[in-house]
């Protein structure tokens, strides 16, 4: 992967962190949060999706590197979900 590419990895990753992050209505963090979790829900939502024997949809090819666009949103919002439940203080 030439740096370039990881360069366009990073972007992509950050969107979708980011249009989780909207999806769920609670956003902590900023551009690194966002780059965060959406690599995280690309590993969460693959997980989610193979186990429920979904397809991938719209993967984005960076070199040898594949990125699960759809299930890193998926995954993302649903982990902020869960971040913003675990955090919200109690009343």
């Amino acid at each position: 992967m030439t740096c370039f590419q990881f360069l366009l990895f990073l972007g992509v990753a950050g969107i979708a962190g980011g249009v989780g992050q909207a999806l769920a209505g609670y956003s902590r963090g900023g551009c690194f949060a966002s780059v965060a979790l959406g690599f995280v829900g690309a590993v969460l939502g693959s997980w989610l999706g193979r186990l429920l024997h979904l397809p991938d949809l719209l993967v984005l090819q960076f070199g040898s590197e594949a990125f699960p666009v759809i299930w890193s949103v998926i995954g993302s919002a649903l982990l902020v979900t869960l971040l913003g439940a675990l955090s919200r203080p109690r009343c």
